[in-house]
């Protein structure tokens, strides 16, 4: 009897460890399948990012895209409307050019017609009728004439070429114009020479 105790015992201890074995292999089992489920969720996790991340990639060079777009159409816009600027400048000064000169065209017709006259009396009263149109002109034009003689020295309109030394005349007072000055506006076109008392 006591053999088959030990048999038993023999026989249950094979067991225990057979039993043993194999929680020890289910354990590993359970948790390698574990360890499985968790590497597929984050796989997963990952690959929903990568998704999300392409999306936004696509987007930005969408993005990108568009802006680039516009920066090339401003640019060109920018490029025609320095060019039409240029000719239109071109144009208005061209256009003044051409004004200025039909302003000017009868003063020359005058001074050829006074020219075809012998008799000094006719040529006078013709220069001084040419000199009258050519003010008018300069008048429309915005061009006067620098008021000089029996007035304070103005360094802004005055150049000083002669200084004399007279009682009778006042402190820095002009008292000859030897060549006339003109203004268009604020711009001193030519000052005016002087000669200049005390």
């Amino acid at each position: 009897m006591q053999e088959k105790d030990k048999q038993t015992q023999a026989e249950e201890a094979v067991e225990a460890q057979a039993e043993e074995t194999a929680a020890d292999t289910e354990v590993p089992e359970a948790e390698s399948k574990k360890k499985d489920k968790e590497w597929k969720k984050e796989a997963r996790r990952l690959e929903a990012e990568l998704i999300a991340a392409q999306k936004k990639l696509e987007e930005s060079a969408a993005a990108l895209a568009e802006a680039n777009d516009k920066y090339l159409h401003m640019m060109a816009e920018y490029d025609n409307f320095r060019k039409r600027t240029a000719k239109e400048r071109e144009g208005l000064y061209a256009d003044a050019y051409a004004d200025l000169l039909v302003k000017i065209l009868p003063v020359l017709d005058n001074l050829e017609r006074a020219a075809q006259y012998s008799d000094a009396a006719t040529v006078g009263q013709g220069v001084t009728m040419t000199l009258k149109s050519f003010i008018e002109v300069l008048g429309t034009l915005g061009i006067a004439e620098i008021e000089a003689l029996n007035k304070p020295f103005d360094p802004n309109l005055h150049n000083a070429v002669m200084h004399i030394e007279d009682e009778q005349y006042g402190e820095s007072e002009v008292v000859e114009v030897l060549q006339k000055g003109y203004i268009r506006g604020d711009k001193v076109l030519r000052y005016a020479m002087v000669k200049v008392a005390n």
